[in-house]
């Protein structure tokens, strides 16, 4: 059980991306609100800035989500290890990209979505884009001076 206890954040992580590929989640059910609140936000904005807005809010969606969802993997994949290893970032992207590729599939069969390239391209980006954070986390907390080397404040 404690190899698979890392994995439990990425399964139900897993799970929300997907119900968010549900009709629930598609760009005819969202738009009303986002564009409400956007009005609110931005009165004077014409109603074809506000629908490219909400589109763009829609792929920042992409990127957080598998974001969060590379940040998850790589914790998984790393189990109790230390430090960074281009390996397990490389196997989280590719996770990730491969259940971008089912989650679009699976937009497929819903009515109201379609399955687009793009945005396995965008999520798969986002997971990588969380592996370089990662990386320059982790390189800049092993790096940092020495404990000798800072000044002992009293």
């Amino acid at each position: 059980m404690p190899r698979l206890r890392p994995w439990i954040p990425v399964v139900v992580w897993a799970a929300v991306i997907f119900f968010f590929s549900t009709d629930v989640f598609s760009s005819e059910h969202t738009q009303g609100i986002v564009v409400g609140v956007l009005r609110v936000l931005l009165p004077s904005a014409r109603n074809e800035t506000l629908l490219i807005l909400h589109d763009f809010l829609r792929k920042c969606g992409h990127f957080a989500n598998y974001f969060i969802f590379g940040l998850l993997l790589f914790r998984a994949i790393r189990a109790s290890a230390r430090g960074w290893q281009f390996r397990w970032a490389w196997i989280a992207i590719l996770i990730a990209a491969l259940y971008a590729a089912s989650d679009e599939f699976h937009q497929s069969f819903v009515p109201s979505r379609g399955p687009s390239p793009w945005d396995v391209l965008l999520d798969t980006v986002g997971a990588a884009a969380a592996q370089l954070a990662l990386w320059w986390i982790i390189r800049r907390g092993n790096s940092g001076p020495s404990d000798a080397a800072q000044p002992h404040i009293s």
